[in-house]
């Protein structure tokens, strides 16, 4: 039995198929809803530290 080793040294995971599995990169769309997540977590801690003080 032989298992294929990729060049990092651990074994590829490949699929029933044979293709190699991997996520595919993030969308446009989801990148910016990441980026607006943040903001508005960050105005959220600026605004909160405003009240509070």
């Amino acid at each position: 039995m032989s298992v294929s080793v990729s060049p990092s040294g651990g074994p590829d995971h490949v699929s029933p198929s044979g293709e190699p599995r991997y996520e595919s990169p993030p969308g446009p769309g989801r990148l910016a809803l990441w980026i607006l997540l943040f903001a508005v977590a960050a105005l959220a801690v600026v605004l909160g530290g405003v009240y509070f003080t």
